[in-house]
């Protein structure tokens, strides 16, 4: 019923040769992703070193770097400078989503040891995240 494009596509003598520009497997666009994830999950857990220290926290944050360093090839991650000041509900909060899209992309790499650790935390900071609404409204 149709018939066959004959001529080339405008997009492909644009781009020139395939050689043109480097391309990535899905495998190292999710480890680029999934380390963002955890980079970023540890730059929150940092500031919340900075407000409450704990053991729980330190271990985390010494986790998170070995796995964001595992993913980069041995490339250590920016650490943050933990805050004087700050909300630890909202900081939780931002914790639990970032551990929550870096638990999905480690599900579709098949990646057991960011999962569990990604999962851990989710744990870790819903249970840190006050549900009553009376306390959501004294957090604030």
């Amino acid at each position: 019923m149709y018939e066959p494009i004959r001529t080339k596509s405008v997009h492909s003598t644009m781009a020139g040769t395939a050689s043109d520009f480097p391309h990535r497997s899905r495998e190292e666009e999710l480890d680029i992703q999934l380390a963002g994830h955890l980079a970023a999950l540890l730059a929150v857990t940092d500031e919340l070193r900075g407000l409450s220290p704990s053991a729980d926290l330190d271990t985390a944050a010494e986790r998170l770097a070995d796995e964001v360093s595992r993913l980069r090839g041995g490339h250590a991650p920016a650490r943050a400078v933990p805050a004087a000041a700050g909300d630890p509900s909202a900081l939780h909060q931002r914790a639990h989503a970032l551990a929550g899209r870096a638990l999905v992309v480690a599900a579709s790499r098949a990646d057991t040891s960011a999962a569990i650790l990604a999962a851990e935390r989710m744990d870790a900071h819903g249970a840190a995240v006050p549900t009553d609404p009376q306390e959501l409204s004294a957090a604030h």
